[in-house]
């Protein structure tokens, strides 16, 4: 039986939105027919549930940490991001029982904030239970952490033995920061790892980590020191880290750089000469928490690259809400355009995670979710707007 939605606008995301459009959609979920109000001739007397608002499908979470969940609050803002990671590393330790109750209510929060599918970091198999019972799909990125080339073969090996922890299919290994792991690493990881291998990778998170890069000086190499670990094998590259790891990275897997707060137009320039398959990610609630400013958005939308939309973790954030974060970004760039924005939510970020034959669109034949974006104002995203997850 299906069942049939309408709203002041759906909007499909890969084709025009339609005023008063009509949905149906069957008992599984899937789209079964999308409709114009006037060329909408029903067989059989149907019931069409009517709402206000704008029916959009489910939102992608291209990056998270759901396994810091139970981190929320822990961690002061603003302190900048090696001040951030000291917190996370030496506050993280809790009973198994606060960790996984923290994470389910993590995981239905954000089923009921409309979001289907996540791109979610892992350094432990805490997760891995719950993703499998999840109502969500996750693609796992089980992290790579070695900052001492010595490190590397067992970093990598221990990696490798985590991603058979994630039964659903979707993981792979990824390297976890360039401020993470040596060039040795790096380089053992472009070989070890197949094509398919899709690699989610903190980028330029703080000006820090340019530094560090540029002059081997800054707050990173207290850090170091702080936790134990050498510097030496690190060398000044006069250049941003973007340009000084990316050629390391295998080819042609697909990256995801995530956060990008101090990415400059130079970099862009480097990385769309490099003809690599990047898409960018984007975590504003995050980059405010922990560096209190955000990426420059306008170039990244000038040069025509593909965005896609991240909560990052509870420790980093206090909602994990696709919907805030598009709240955020158009508070603080007034000029960008609701119906460009919620690609970077929706169609983008299920293209970045290999998921859009089913997900990121209302499409026939998709079983994308479907959500209500309720209190919208002539295709204007306000604070007003709420979120409604319908199917």
């Amino acid at each position: 039986m299906l069942k049939y939605l309408s709203a002041n606008y759906i909007l499909p995301i890969t084709s025009m939105p339609i005023k008063d459009g009509i949905i149906a959609v069957d008992e599984e979920g899937v789209i079964q027919g999308i409709y114009d109000p006037t060329s909408f001739t029903p067989t059989d007397k149907i019931n069409i549930e009517k709402y206000e608002g704008v029916i959009i499908p489910g939102f992608i979470n291209a990056h998270c940490h759901i396994e810091l969940s139970h981190m929320k609050g822990a961690v002061p803002t603003g302190t900048g991001l090696p001040s951030f990671l000291s917190k996370v590393m030496t506050s993280r330790a809790a009973s198994m029982k606060k960790m996984d109750d923290a994470m389910a209510r993590a995981d239905k929060e954000m089923y009921e904030n409309g979001i289907v599918a996540v791109g979610d970091h892992a350094n432990t198999d805490n997760s891995s239970k719950l993703k499998e019972d999840s109502k969500i799909l996750y693609h796992t990125f089980v992290e790579v952490i070695g900052i001492e080339p010595d490190e590397a073969d067992f970093k990598l090996k221990e990696a490798k033995l985590l991603t058979q922890e994630f039964r659903n299919g979707h993981v792979s290994m990824t390297p976890h920061a360039p401020y993470s792991c040596s060039k040795v690493l790096f380089k053992k990881f472009k070989k070890l790892v197949s094509d398919t291998n899709i690699i989610s990778i903190h980028n330029q998170e703080s000006e820090e980590e340019n530094k560090l890069f540029r002059y081997k000086m800054g707050a990173f190499l207290n850090f170091y020191e702080s936790i134990g670990k050498s510097a030496d094998s690190i060398k000044a590259q006069a250049r941003n880290s973007i340009q000084s790891y990316l050629p390391y990275l295998p080819y042609p897997n697909k990256l995801i750089l995530v956060h990008n707060t101090y990415t400059s137009l130079k970099d862009l320039d480097f990385v769309e000469r490099m003809d690599r398959d990047v898409v960018w990610c984007l975590c504003p609630k995050a980059n405010l928490y922990i560096e209190g400013t955000l990426p420059k958005i306008q170039n990244f939308v000038n040069a025509g690259q593909p965005l896609v939309i991240g909560t990052d973790s509870l420790a980093s954030n206090d909602t994990l809400s696709i919907l805030e974060e598009l709240k955020v970004l158009h508070k603080h760039f007034e000029d960008l355009d609701f119906l460009q924005t919620i690609q970077w939510a929706t169609i983008n970020g299920a293209v970045a995670l290999n998921i859009q034959d089913e997900f990121g669109s209302l499409e026939i034949g998709k079983k994308p979710g479907v959500v209500l974006l309720q209190g919208m104002e002539h295709m204007r995203l306000t604070d007003h707007v709420k979120v409604k997850r319908l199917i």
